[in-house]
């Protein structure tokens, strides 16, 4: 029996598994394994942190996929082996013909003294609930939104964030300033500098302020430490620096840079058979910058790659490539969002529109992850 191995349950490797499963007739196995036991898509944070949906509606167990023809596996991941298209999970070592790594990207909070102590990870499930009850009880002052390094998933999320926040308190009536700040000089560098012109205004018409080029050097107790002064809060969310999975950078498929080397349209690693996808990634664009982290994109990726997999296992080959086309959503309050959408890898720089806040957006996004429930496990 053929199988392909797909480390990682997020959107490249649900999206990955679901295509091969579509492509691959039975005696080929697809094997997925996480070390969670549920999917959730993480846009429901934001609306979870203002009190505007629960995590249950939006998560799925991973092994419902046993149901759909794909194989789960829930354990730890120890090692990776490229050259032997195999991982160690578990204690257990598991062969694939053909490997997919989605590990996604960590979170490194010990890399910011105090942040683990004197901030609320908005970015971790598990803290998400004690952030939600913190604004549920603050009565005013200043509020931070800390962006402590970058490149970190889902670029838009804090700014949107801090729009649903800063709506929620109005609505309660509490007088407070709220802020993000963030070590790069624009808020989606990526964008350009018109495109993030426009997104700062929106934010400042939705009373959000931006701290542009503040990289944070330690946290004290109601207090940032920057490389330059500092700024005290009275309440302080943060996104925490990002990093590879240790387990991916061991295995040598970052080849010495801080994560997974790739070919940018075909997927594959310099090992054969070997694909790397999705946020624990670098895809360079033509401007210098990285490809931003998002879900659409690791779900491009895993389609794409799936094809080429499956085309291979049955004797054939695919164009399939990965074209940089993606979008997403930036909720800024009042019921709208704004879209923003394009070609990532055009030449010579991304070309990406913005669109103004519209309750149509609001509605695409909401359906975007209805539509990846559906397609992943049925409903």
């Amino acid at each position: 029996m053929k199988r392909v191995l797909i480390l990682g349950g997020g959107f490249g490797g649900l999206a990955a598994a679901t295509r091969l499963r579509q492509r691959l007739p039975e005696g080929y196995e697809v094997l997925l394994v996480d070390r969670q036991p549920r999917f959730m898509a993480g846009l429901r944070k934001s609306w979870a942190l203002v009190g505007a949906a629960e995590f249950g509606p939006g998560e799925r167990r991973l092994a419902s996929l046993e149901g759909r023809g794909i194989r789960f596996v829930q354990g730890e991941i120890g090692s990776i082996d490229p050259q032997g298209r195999s991982a160690v999970v578990g204690g257990q070592r598991i062969e694939g013909d053909a490997l997919v790594v989605a590990l996604g990207a960590q979170h490194a909070p010990e890399t910011v003294p105090g942040f683990s102590e004197h901030v609320l990870n908005v970015y971790d499930r598990a803290e998400l609930p004690r952030a939600a009850r913190a604004i549920r009880e603050f009565r005013g002052g200043r509020l931070g939104i800390g962006i402590f390094a970058s490149p970190y998933v889902c670029p838009p999320a804090p700014f949107e964030m801090a729009c649903l926040v800063r709506e929620a308190l109005a609505a309660r009536g509490v007088e407070a300033s709220v802020e993000v700040f963030s070590p790069a000089g624009m808020t989606l560098p990526v964008l350009g500098a018109s495109s993030c012109a426009i997104i700062e205004a929106r934010l400042a018409e939705h009373g959000v302020g931006f701290l542009a080029n503040h990289k944070a050097a330690s946290v004290e107790a109601g207090k940032v430490n920057f490389q330059d002064g500092s700024r005290d809060y009275d309440l302080l969310l943060g996104v925490p620096p990002h990093r590879c999975p240790r387990v991916v950078v061991e295995s040598g498929l970052t080849e010495g840079a801080p994560w997974a080397r790739l070919d940018p349209a075909a997927l594959e690693t310099r090992f054969p058979g070997v694909y790397a996808i999705g946020d624990c990634t670098e895809v360079p664009l033509a401007n210098g910058l990285p490809l931003p982290k998002a879900g659409v994109f690791a779900e491009a990726q895993g389609i794409a790659c799936a094809e080429r997999i499956a085309a291979g296992l049955l004797g054939g080959s695919s164009d399939a490539r990965f074209t940089g086309e993606g979008y997403c959503y930036l909720e800024v309050g009042a019921g709208t969002a704004m879209r923003v959408a394009g070609n990532f890898l055009a030449t010579p720089a991304p070309a990406i529109q913005v669109e103004e806040p519209s309750t149509q957006a609001l509605a695409a996004k909401r359906a975007f992850e209805a539509d990846r429930l559906r397609e992943w496990f049925g409903g």
